[in-house]
């Protein structure tokens, strides 16, 4: 079985809170001044903007720790996808008391097993690779005119995230995927 019922359950509740802390980016104007309240737009019959959220931030999230998990597993080690409870439960404390600040890691893969230096940088490669490809087909669909008026917006913003998590993961930053990157490629060439 690639994925266990934890996995999947993972995956839905992830989703539902990137749902949750993205939605004022994807929110229809409203009246002038109008200040906003998480606890009020909760109750609102219009949710069309959580399900946008979800629909815009969670698949470049899911696909990128796919990417990881299905290196991993393809050089024979065991890699689950984990949802990061504790920081998707800070991150929508930050929502709530309406943070000008919101960082975070929604997700990550654990793996184990025997892998060669050249395989755990593929394994770290992944994540952000499967970013760069789905920025780059949006990118040539928005180019080429290939997407539906209708559909623009939300390719654009497929696009714009892709980009940042393409770029973001590829920073040198301990624990992130870039640090393993050019950790790998230090001990690969020197």
């Amino acid at each position: 079985m690639i994925f266990s019922v934890k996995e999947i359950l993972d995956i839905v509740l992830m989703t539902v809170a990137l749902g949750f802390i993205f939605k004022d980016y994807f929110k229809k104007p409203t009246k002038a001044n109008e200040p906003y309240d998480p606890i009020k737009a909760l109750t609102q019959k219009d949710q069309s903007s959580f399900w946008l959220a979800m629909l815009v931030i969670a698949p470049g999230i899911i696909l990128h720790e796919f990417g990881h998990k299905f290196v991993a597993l393809g050089f024979g080690a065991s890699a689950t996808f984990e949802a990061a409870y504790t920081f998707l439960l800070i991150a929508v404390i930050l929502k709530l008391a309406k943070s000008p600040f919101l960082f975070f890691v929604p997700a990550y893969v654990a793996w184990s097993g025997t892998v060669s230096h050249e395989q755990v940088l593929l394994i770290a490669l992944a994540g952000p690779a499967v970013n760069f490809f789905i920025w780059l087909g949006a990118h040539l669909a928005l180019k080429y005119k290939k997407v539906p008026t209708r559909h623009i917006s939300i390719i654009m913003l497929t696009r714009k995230i892709n980009g940042f998590l393409a770029i973001f993961n590829m920073l040198p930053i301990p624990f992130f995927d870039g640090f393993h990157v050019y950790k790998q490629l230090f001990i690969i060439f020197f």
